[in-house]
């Protein structure tokens, strides 16, 4: 952690405002040590990764402040609404992070539409925020995996009511068929890219499939 080189440590987080849980921290402790956390990806010039949840105002106003703080990060597990999604996307070195949560209803799909693909990222925040069958985009999904209650654990299932790593490969076919996108291939590409060049930036580009322009500085 002293130079901020470490293989093991690729960025500070996760960092942010929750103001749906009140109940574990005040809103204005929150945002105390949120301008705090800055100062150590200042420091260490890594980059962040931010959770935002019913707090976009405030959210946004301490990311103005401190935008010179942190080179580049995402804001995961995005739920907000269009106006979150626009003042997010107005800092050039910040991307938005969809999973299972950001995924539940129609308006969830219709500020999903507005993103760049170039500013997105794809996560699964794993055990928790899996696409469930109630939710707007679940018709989209195509990939499934046979599970098991943990009491009868199988290596070779998925535990039920549990979400796993694998199940990314559902939010890239949520995205893709909202966004009327044949390709998922490729479109997994230019996602996993976007995550190399935030959080691998030493990493070929290639090493995605994916060729990036001289003039993508993150």
């Amino acid at each position: 952690m002293e130079s901020g080189k470490s293989l093991q440590v690729v960025a500070i987080g996760e960092c942010g405002l929750d103001y749906d849980r009140l109940q574990f921290c005040p809103a204005d402790v929150q945002r105390q040590y949120f301008e705090k956390q800055f100062e150590l990806a200042d420091a260490l010039r890594l980059p962040m990764f931010l959770h935002m949840r019913a707090a976009g105002k405030d959210f946004c106003d301490i990311i103005e402040q401190n935008r010179h703080r942190f080179i580049s990060g995402v804001a995961h597990s995005f739920t907000g609404c269009a106006e979150d999604r626009d003042q997010l996307l107005k800092f050039d070195n910040l991307f938005i992070g969809i999973n299972g949560c950001s995924l539940k209803t129609v308006e969830n799909l219709q500020v999903l539409a507005g993103i760049p693909l170039e500013r997105m990222m794809i996560e699964t925040d794993a055990p928790y925020c899996e696409i469930r069958s109630t939710h707007a985009g679940a018709h989209y999904i195509k990939s499934v995996w046979s599970s098991k209650k943990k009491e009868k654990y199988d290596p070779g299932c998925t535990v039920k009511n549990r979400n796993e790593p694998c199940f990314v490969r559902q939010v890239l076919e949520v995205v893709a068929g909202q966004r009327g996108i044949e390709d998922v291939g490729s479109l997994a590409k230019t996602l996993y890219a976007n995550t190399c060049r935030v959080f691998f930036p030493h990493d070929l580009d290639t090493m995605a499939g994916v060729v990036l322009g001289d003039d993508c500085n993150i």
